[in-house]
């Protein structure tokens, strides 16, 4: 089975360490200097030192986040199964403060807040009026061009059964 994978970008954790690190020891900094309030160094180093740790386990781990297959696409942030191609209705981009998404819009009949509780549901409407779907793919933390990953998404989509391979050997490629 021809398939390929996505996995997180070690140069947004980087990023990630670096800058947390830098407002730490700013932080550590204004602590031994005395700064005029005694809690703002506190502070600074506890809200940027909790990105280190996030930042390390975004650097290390080396599962893989999306996973497209000639069955559908996989992404462990959003759903815990395949989503596959047939249930997909159309694609859409959205972007939130720097963060693209890729909204799959499926039937109702197989969105998962159907099998889950109020609170549940009640969350799945207040993402759908901000303009999201149930189904998300965060590229928060994949390097791809958002644009082309959604059209890859949409011609799967569209594609016969036995035309996914040959697009996915394409995709292959041109990773």
């Amino acid at each position: 089975m021809t398939e390929f994978r996505l996995y997180k970008s070690r140069r947004k954790a980087l990023r990630l360490l670096l800058g947390c690190g830098a407002f730490v020891a700013m932080g550590c900094f204004l602590l031994v200097r005395g700064s005029s309030p005694p809690w703002g160094p506190w502070v600074c180093i506890g809200f940027f030192g909790l990105g280190l740790p996030l930042g390390f386990f975004q650097l290390l781990d080396r599962r893989p986040q999306i996973i497209v297959n000639e069955f559908g696409v996989f992404d462990r942030t959003s759903h815990h199964e395949f989503i596959n191609w047939e249930i997909i209705r159309d694609v859409y981009l959205i972007e939130l403060h720097r963060q693209r998404f890729i909204c799959l819009v499926v039937d109702a009949a197989f969105e998962p807040s159907r099998r889950k509780g109020k609170f549940q549901q009640g969350m799945a409407k207040l993402g759908k009026e901000i303009g999201f779907q149930e189904l998300n793919i965060s590229l928060g933390s994949v390097e791809i061009d958002a644009f082309r990953f959604a059209e890859f998404i949409l011609a799967m989509r569209g594609a016969a059964p036995p035309e996914r391979q040959g697009l996915l050997q394409k995709a292959i490629a041109n990773l």
